[in-house]
């Protein structure tokens, strides 16, 4: 497919297009893609049978993500460990509900994807927070802070894995020694990995899941997957949780309880085609990400000095720090100088801050940031 094509999506009745109609978005993380052919079609099939009664996650669904994760991350596991879900962020409110009680606390790491700092109100935790640090190039975690703000209640750690929004791929030995920590700490680790198919440079950055670490450590280990980000099918709503062990298996299941509905019909289909065979189109994306990538690191890096971004190295969005810039808040003043909607970043914990949607066409990538330079244009410096 041709990744450049500009697809109407105003009047669909999509968040990203129609919340807001009138600011041109490059907000929300979905992309401007159709999805792979092969998901359509496995959609369109189904469609034909007719019949849309209840479902439930089978066999031939298990046994494509089962081998999706030996495949891909090395991990052999049973369909028993699988929890299938409509929605990872539903998924990290029922494991603060499971593993936690009002007035414990869960510790998590800014900035970070914003829900992450507020599904502890659902169990009547508190939310700690650690920033991450700019070290030696790269961001990293505040392993000093970390011992310093973990209290005796904590319960669990939530880890953004590539990191949303900082773009960033943790090595195996800051997973390894993160693990540590919360063992030491007898947290539960919760590893939030909805972007791991999207790393820009594998070879370079090679994502290293939690589903690899030692077993003594998985033992307290909840790690979450989605294909949704990767192949645009996110309004379809799948997505799992892979747990181990079977204790914490139930305890879960006691907090799902029957406070979610049955996952949509559709969105098993779909996911299933989307590991099944959308390989190749994931390459093609990951190429054509790549190219737009580089095209807002260096538009930032040569037209709008004051301003810089982190080197992604996944996901579609860059983080665009305006904090050297006199605009108190440069998300606002994008919407009312450019038409523009983009994330603060204030709601991830990076304020003055703002998070922009590359995953769209070249061309919209080239006018979204030509729209941000003429509104920052009396302030650059």
């Amino acid at each position: 497919m041709s990744f450049d094509t500009i697809i109407t999506r105003r009047g669909t009745g999509s968040i990203k297009w129609d919340r807001r109609p009138d600011l041109d978005p490059y907000w929300v993380a979905d992309m401007d893609f159709t999805s792979p052919p092969a998901v359509i079609e496995a959609l369109k099939q189904r469609c034909d049978h007719g019949v849309f009664g209840y479902a439930h996650p089978h066999e031939s669904l298990e046994d494509t993500v089962l081998t999706y994760l030996r495949e891909q991350h090395g991990a052999e596991l049973t369909a028993e460990s699988l929890e299938h879900l409509g929605g990872l962020v539903p998924a990290l409110s029922l494991i603060a509900r499971a593993v936690g009680e009002p007035g414990d606390s869960l510790l998590t790491c800014t900035p970070v994807y914003y829900p992450f700092l507020h599904v502890a109100k659902d169990a009547g935790m508190d939310t700690l927070t650690v920033d991450h640090i700019y070290k030696d190039g790269q961001w990293r975690f505040d392993w000093e802070a970390l011992e310093q703000t973990v209290r005796p209640d904590t319960k669990l750690f939530i880890l953004c894995n590539p990191q949303n929004p900082l773009g960033r791929v943790f090595e195996e030995a800051e997973i390894l020694q993160l693990a540590e920590f919360c063992q030491r700490h007898h947290l539960l680790l919760v590893s939030d990995e909805i972007h791991c198919d999207l790393i820009l440079d594998a070879k370079q950055t090679p994502h290293f899941s939690a589903l690899r670490l030692p077993e003594n450590y998985r033992e307290n280990l909840i790690t979450l997957m989605a294909p949704s980000k990767t192949y645009n099918i996110a309004g379809l709503g799948y997505a799992y949780a892979v747990i181990e062990n079977e204790s914490l298996r139930r305890r879960f299941a006691v907090a799902k309880g029957c406070t979610l509905p049955e996952i949509n019909l559709l969105a098993m289909v779909g996911a299933e085609a989307a590991y099944k065979h959308g390989e190749s189109w994931r390459q093609e994306l990951l190429l054509y990400l790549r190219k737009n990538r580089d095209t807002v690191s260096e538009f930032v890096r040569t037209e709008l000095p004051g301003v810089s971004t982190p080197w992604n190295q996944a996901t579609y969005l860059s983080l665009l720090d305006c904090r050297e810039l006199d605009i108190k808040q440069p998300a606002l003043h994008l919407e009312k100088e450019a038409g523009l909607w983009l994330n603060d970043g204030a709601a991830f914990g990076a304020p003055r801050q703002v998070r922009f949607n590359y995953g769209c066409p070249h061309a919209r990538v080239l006018e979204g940031l030509e729209k941000i330079k003429t509104a920052f244009s009396s302030y650059l410096q």
